[in-house]
């Protein structure tokens, strides 16, 4: 049995037949091609599968595809300016050294910006507990807090 859903992706329509079983991350990464978006642990521990629908951050390995009808999803493929240009938060992981492997920083780039969005203060505090859903194995995190707080002052000022 399959379910028809409609939503949009990175501002595109999107019509399809799902299982109801689908994750909102496989209907990404496996039907969309839309393979930014990881999936490190299935079990919504890790947050690499980050993802905004309806301008909230979520873990789309925690979602069904059939839950996302009707819903607005942005994926770190739809973050980018027309130009091709970096995301302001983007751009601060890259000149403040905020990524190793790469593996998390999808996720922890989409829960960012929300922080960004939604935090009253960027204090050190704020953005470590903000992002302790998205889990990097690579860094100390002192690097990332520094490219959120440089994201989140170009995002206000741009």
């Amino acid at each position: 049995m399959s379910v028809a859903i409609t939503l949009t992706v990175n501002g595109a329509p999107v019509s399809l037949e799902v299982d109801p079983r689908l994750l909102l991350s496989q209907l990404l990464r496996d039907e969309l091609g839309l393979t930014g978006t990881h999936v490190g642990c299935d079990t919504s521990q890790c947050g690499a599968c980050t993802v905004h629908l309806d301008g909230l951050s979520v873990k789309s390995c925690a979602v069904l595809a059939v839950q996302a009808d009707g819903a607005d999803v942005l994926t770190i493929e739809g973050i980018t300016g027309p130009d091709g240009a970096l995301h302001p938060m983007q751009a601060a992981f890259r000149e403040h050294h905020g990524l190793q492997c790469g593996f998390c920083t999808p996720g922890m780039v989409m829960g960012a910006i929300e922080l960004a969005r939604t935090a009253r203060d960027l204090e050190e505090a704020t953005i470590r507990e903000g992002l302790e859903g998205n889990l990097c194995r690579c860094t100390g995190y002192q690097n990332i807090v520094k490219a959120v707080r440089a994201g989140a002052q170009a995002m206000r000022e741009g």
